[in-house]
């Protein structure tokens, strides 16, 4: 485990492998520890770096209890850009892949290519995919994001379950749900700043190639984005995964690795 200092804060980074490098962007909560099972598939041909960010796993406690600013986590994702030495391939699982694609639009230069798993990039459905935002505007009401309540056991269930289906709290082993519970109130400022200002797609175009895969079991909302961004994105391609829902990536780690090989493989 290596430390970064971003911003005066310390961010934990998982550093492997040789070769060319790949920043891996974990979804919400995760940390880099949602890529155990994809980083050795990889780590023999790729250098591997996952950051934890701020408010997740090993890094430095999220510096605001009530308020989310994408620019934080964006420095940290930029600060693991820097730390590679040649252009990097991103690879972003839900709102780390929203940060990958902010990050490619931003620094094109620097970004050999991406691959996202499910984007949380909600703010490209207005105006293209109407069925796909009121799907979403129907899980996200007043009450979800209030406050007070915002993170805690009950926000908490209704979050993994939009994602994942009813129940899927429940199932979920005790384990995951401590780990969960300790990062809910970053998890829940992260879903209202994105409610109040989701980025446009605009934020988003950039010349690299794209890989998009989405579940088809996932949420409407969640599938819409990836195919507006297959045709909004100019050098984009979107993979399904049939039978997969949102967590495809940590869920089917071979199939995901598979994919993620082969796109690194066409733009090494």
């Amino acid at each position: 485990m290596n430390l970064l200092r971003v911003d005066g804060r310390r961010v934990a980074l998982t550093d492997r492998g040789e070769g060319p490098p790949v920043v891996f962007v974990h979804a919400s909560g995760m940390g880099a520890q949602q890529w155990g099972a994809t980083l050795p598939r990889l780590a023999d041909r790729f250098r591997c770096l996952a950051p934890d960010l701020l408010g997740v796993g090993a890094s430095d406690p999220w510096p605001d209890p009530d308020r989310y600013a994408l620019a934080v986590d964006l420095a940290v994702v930029n600060a693991v850009i820097d730390r590679a030495a040649a252009p990097v391939h991103l690879v972003g699982h839900s709102f780390g892949g929203l940060l990958a694609l902010l990050a490619a639009a931003a620094r094109p230069d620097r970004v050999r290519s991406v691959a996202v798993y499910e984007p949380v990039a909600f703010g490209v459905l207005r105006g293209r995919d109407p069925e796909g935002l009121a799907s979403l505007d129907a899980a996200i009401t007043p009450a979800f994001l209030d406050a007070q309540s915002g993170g805690d056991e009950a926000w908490l269930t209704a979050f993994i379950d939009f994602w994942n289906g009813a129940g899927a709290w429940a199932r979920l082993p005790e384990g995951r749900r401590a780990a969960l519970r300790a990062t809910g109130r970053k998890s829940f400022l992260e879903v209202r700043a994105l409610s109040a200002e989701a980025p446009p797609l605009e934020a988003l175009v950039s010349p690299c190639p794209t890989l998009l895969m989405a579940g088809s079991r996932s949420p409407r909302a969640a599938l819409g984005v990836c195919r507006v961004l297959a045709t909004g994105l100019p050098n984009a391609r979107l993979l399904p995964f049939d039978g997969a829902g949102h967590m495809g990536p940590v869920e089917e780690p071979r199939r995901f690795v598979a994919a993620v090989a082969e796109h690194l493989g066409l733009h090494a």
